[in-house]
């Protein structure tokens, strides 16, 4: 097998520019509820990378992206923070391995999150990211309330993604490329499930299998969202003015 270096596989690229390609990769696998779903990045300084409001996901770029404080006040930006970010602010404040974090209500996630239930992954890119999955019950208002926002915090414990009942996904990572795998891989388990089971049921990976992928740390399959992210760069270019920043 040839091992590639990312930096063979994309131009140079600044951290608002990534945040910006995570947010255009994921809203073409599903992730697209108008102008829901917030993504924090963190920075070696502590401050935080924040996607816009009410901007939707293919619409910002790089000079649109906020800077956050931990707490979840507007640093810079020309924008709003999003309404929901409290539900980041509680997670980063309660997991400090926590890099990258994205919310959204991808149509498959939710489903099976309203269902209160995660189905098992029936194939291999299913499972690609690694992780774990856990589902959160704790809905009872609105996450741009701070008390609603560490409950749900709080309820997901050490897992890297959940199922948040009534609500939609969570997915965290130690970097872009890891969120963006986990958020594809997650959606596509929802889905390929929801499609096996409405033809009378299937066979999920063998548990050896599964847990050998849940050790995963995401990071580790470059290519992936790599070759997302030139399609979106194609499409694009605009994002790459300026430069890394």
């Amino acid at each position: 097998m040839v091992a590639f270096s990312p930096s063979r596989l994309l131009p140079d690229l600044g951290p608002r520019q990534m945040v910006v390609l995570l947010a255009r990769t994921l809203m073409r696998e599903g992730y697209d509820d108008h102008l829901a779903g917030h993504i924090t990045c963190k920075q070696p300084d502590g401050t935080y990378l924040v996607n816009p409001w009410p901007l939707i996901w293919d619409e910002f770029g790089p000079d649109d992206v906020l800077v956050m404080d931990k707490d979840g006040n507007k640093l810079a930006g020309k924008w709003d923070v999003p309404l929901g970010i409290p539900l980041h602010v509680a997670l980063h404040r309660l997991r400090d391995d926590v890099i990258v974090a994205m919310h959204n209500h991808p149509l498959y996630g939710t489903t099976f999150a309203n269902t209160g239930r995660i189905p098992p992954p029936y194939d291999q890119s299913s499972a690609l990211g690694g992780g774990t999955v856990t589902l959160v019950d704790e809905y009872k208002s609105a996450v741009n309330d701070m008390d609603s926002a560490m409950a749900a915090a709080t309820a997901m414990g050490n897992a890297d993604m959940a199922l948040l009942a009534n609500h939609g996904v969570f997915v965290t990572g130690k970097t872009i490329r890891a969120v963006h795998q986990r958020a594809v891989a997650l959606e596509q388990r929802c889905q390929h499930a929801w499609y096996v089971e409405a033809i009378g049921g299937g066979t999920p990976l063998a548990e050896p299998v599964q847990e050998r992928f849940r050790h995963s740390d995401g990071d580790g399959f470059i290519g992936f969202f790599e070759a997302m992210a030139r399609r979106e760069l194609r499409r694009d270019p605009a994002i790459l003015a300026g430069g890394p920043r």
